[in-house]
């Protein structure tokens, strides 16, 4: 073999078959190469933004007719090399393959999150009602103790100060007379 291969030159159209040959090999490894990087960046971004998913799955169907057109181009260049056809045949299966892989991934976490934020709405809704629900009792419980306690509480510390007053105008010392009162005050003074 490495004797025919030393002995092909330039112009033996076999030598040019091989070129094209490894030419289309060539740019396939890296059309494929190109396939893996744009996917990896899809995986990564569906994983990361919620928000994005309708764009990215714009993107990836995109990419998918790309991989079915690059299938498309593999069958015809399949008719001349069939060594090429298939392992292209098999790069295309498995790309379709996790592109359906991404899809229900995708589909599954836009369910999760939907349902999530549904639950979210709710327990939010239960707080709030239990909330409301504490204040009206805390309100009315406030209510009940000012009427029932508070009120009758000042009512008869009022009643008791006033008792109290009287008890001690009644008890307390007789008064000086008016003369006896000034006298001392005069001493004092003067």
């Amino acid at each position: 073999m490495t004797s025919l291969a030393l002995q092909m030159s330039t112009n033996d159209p076999m030598f040019w078959v091989m070129v094209v040959v490894a030419l289309s090999f060539i740019v396939i490894a890296i059309a494929m190469v190109a396939i893996a990087v744009f996917v990896n960046r899809a995986v990564k971004t569906v994983g990361r933004v919620e928000q994005k998913l309708e764009p990215l799955m714009e993107r990836v169907n995109a990419m998918s007719e790309q991989g079915q057109q690059i299938a498309v181009q593999g069958k015809l260049i399949a008719e001349q090399f069939t060594a090429v056809s298939g392992h292209l045949s098999t790069a295309t299966m498995h790309f379709s393959e996790s592109l359906a892989i991404i899809k229900g991934e995708v589909a599954e976490l836009k369910a999760l999150v939907s349902n999530t934020a549904v639950e979210a709405r709710d327990k939010v809704e239960l707080v709030s009602r239990t909330i409301d629900r504490t204040h009206k009792q805390v309100a009315l419980t406030t209510d009940f103790v000012q009427s029932k306690v508070i009120e009758p509480a000042r009512e008869l510390a009022a009643i008791m100060a006033g008792f109290r007053r009287g008890l001690e105008v009644l008890v307390a010392p007789m008064p000086k007379p008016v003369n006896q009162t000034y006298g001392e005050d005069e001493m004092f003074i003067g």
